[in-house]
């Protein structure tokens, strides 16, 4: 994540993956002054289904890895890293941050276009429209609903991605499920190279209405799974609780033990890479940087300096974006 002009958020390890110790205010701010210098990258909000996919598929979790902000959506993965000692600052969802970085983005105006909902009543023109209600200064560069099944139909999977890529949006809400939104986000970063593309899940169905998001009580003691499983039992039953739950214990058990090996200096030393020794040696003598800003949408972004005109070159053609066989 090198290419922020903030200094590179703290990181926290989870289940074998580092998550940015951002809230949910921080990311945005990212997001914002990326874009105001024209840098796109990817946000990811695995909870811990996706957690479990990535530690039994290698391809899930470099796909995770790759993702420019890797932040925490499930509260067992907030639990996990309080018991092993170094907590999270909080829960950071796509459900939440379609809100909130719409909100941010509004106040630049800057420009999203959302891909996913319900087919039948339109969900994502409903979802953009109910934005724009709270955030006039949004502007809104598209909103389709493909059908179910689009991604196996290679003339409309290159349908969708080329509206989205004419768009040029500043910020894609892909709201696929995953890892299809993944896939589709991984086909159109290199021809959107200063976009920014967030895989939401369900989130486009929350704000259009089409689903509803548990009780804010429930998002915060870390019931929102059951309230899903309610509404959904026959789909989520087997994943919740034969595959999920079991992972999940597994996840605070492990954390819990991690917590008490590092307890002895030498063990925690035994932890760390060389790269993280190093660091951790450095940190210790000189001077660290704060790298957390405040929680708000409304921070301001670091204005961009002027420099000389640079002498102009020739654009090469932007390449089709190609989907997958």
């Amino acid at each position: 994540m090198s290419v922020f002009v903030l200094p590179d958020p703290d990181t926290v390890t989870v289940g074998g993956l580092r998550f940015a110790a951002l809230t949910e205010g921080e990311v945005v701010h990212r997001v914002r002054t990326a874009l105001a210098r024209g840098i796109g990258g990817r946000i990811a909000t695995p909870n811990v289904d996706i957690l479990r996919q990535a530690a039994l598929d290698p391809a899930v979790r470099v796909d995770l890895e790759n993702a420019d902000l890797l932040v925490a959506d499930g509260a067992p993965l907030i639990w996990a890293a309080r018991l092993s000692g170094t907590p999270l600052p909080e829960r950071v969802t796509g459900s939440g941050l379609i809100w909130a970085l719409s909100a941010g983005l509004a106040i630049d105006g800057s420009s999203v276009y959302l891909l996913g909902g319900d087919p039948a009543s339109n969900g994502a023109g409903r979802a953009a429209d109910r934005l724009l209600e709270h955030y006039p200064g949004l502007r809104i560069a598209g909103a389709v609903s493909p059908r179910f099944g689009f991604e196996k139909d290679p003339r409309s999977l290159q349908k969708a991605l080329s509206r989205v890529v004419e768009a040029e949006p500043d910020l894609v809400y892909v709201g696929l499920g995953f890892p299809k939104q993944e896939r589709v986000i991984e086909q159109l970063r290199p021809v959107l190279p200063s976009s920014w593309f967030l895989g939401c899940g369900a989130a486009i169905n929350f704000v259009a209405g089409d689903s509803r998001r548990a009780p804010v009580w429930m998002q915060r003691t870390g019931l929102e799974w059951a309230h899903r499983l309610a509404s959904e039992p026959g789909r989520l039953g087997r994943r919740y609780l034969r595959e999920d739950a079991p992972f999940a214990v597994r996840l605070l058990a492990t954390s819990a033990l991690r917590r008490d090996r590092v307890s002895d200096e030498d063990e925690f030393f035994a932890l760390l890479t060389p790269d993280e020794g190093r660091a951790w040696n450095a940190s210790n003598d000189e001077p660290v940087v704060p790298d957390h800003v405040a929680s708000a949408v409304t921070l301001e972004v670091p204005p961009v300096l002027e420099t000389a005109p640079a002498e102009p070159e020739r654009r090469r053609p932007r390449p089709s974006p190609r989907p997958h066989r």
